[in-house]
């Protein structure tokens, strides 16, 4: 072989690896710029799926604050005409429970101990309410106080309780509120010995409160959060909520582990 012919093929094979070298630093150049872009949108679905939740939790959350401040407000409305003295009373109360929830600013999450501090606040305008007929107890694991969990989780489960269990008999009622920690899962119970599930009622349903609160588990949680409603053993009614044990929150983002 002469001496330009080797040449010549020396430089046809550097020519043809370089031009393999060139397709497939050019394939991955282009496969890591579709990545990227493909990332990026997936990083603006996930925005946009996180500012969609954070709508649709604000609208609930603005439906349920005016139903317990309306069926209040009808409390005392009616407790004025038997008591105007106790009808004060619960309008403290009142105010006192709107200063604490208020305060609670626009989390969707905040810590159990705050949630019982509002649940508190609550009870004292039912206590006001029911007088000596109304009996609350609570067994709430302190190693939970600082958990997550909805705001306003509690206040409709009792309500619920009151108004099926409570307010339907004469004689005196009973709400056990529990709180424990099983498998990583917040377990949330209040109990109440009423006439149960079955008993007939014109009020038996799900209202406001359970179905705003059924939605906004689902939102915050997904299939990883429960409600369940049924009868308890030895009479009465159980509603348990369970959601994941978690300090900080998914979805506002604004609460530290």
């Amino acid at each position: 072989m002469s001496i330009p012919a080797a040449i010549a093929h020396v430089i046809a094979t550097e020519a043809h690896i370089g031009l393999v070298v060139y397709w497939l630093i050019f394939g991955i150049v282009r496969g890591l710029d579709y990545y990227v872009r493909y990332r990026a949108g997936e990083l603006r679905a996930a925005n946009l799926q996180t500012r969609l939740v954070r709508s649709q939790l604000d609208a609930l959350r603005t439906q349920l604050h005016p139903h317990f401040l309306f069926n209040t407000l009808n409390s005392i409305s009616v407790l004025m005409r038997k008591d105007v003295d106790a009808a004060d009373r619960m309008l403290v109360q009142l105010s006192s429970l709107l200063r604490v929830t208020l305060s609670a600013n626009d989390a969707h999450e905040i810590p159990l101990e705050q949630e019982l501090e509002i649940l508190e606040r609550y009870l004292e305008i039912e206590k006001i309410r029911f007088e000596d007929r109304l009996t609350v107890r609570m067994d709430v694991d302190p190693a939970l106080r600082d958990a997550l969990v909805p705001q306003l989780l509690l206040q409709p489960l009792v309500e619920n309780a009151i108004r099926h269990g409570i307010s339907e008999r004469e004689a005196a009622g009973v709400v056990e509120i529990r709180a424990e920690r099983s498998d990583g899962i917040v377990r949330l119970e209040v109990r109440d010995n009423g006439p149960g599930m079955r008993a007939p009622s014109p009020n038996r349903g799900e209202g406001v409160g359970l179905s705003n609160l059924r939605a906004r588990l689902e939102h915050l949680y997904g299939a990883h959060a429960s409600l369940v409603t049924r009868d308890a053993d030895g009479g009465g009614a159980i509603v348990v909520a369970a959601v994941p044990f978690h300090t900080e929150s998914a979805v506002d983002g604004d609460t530290k582990s």
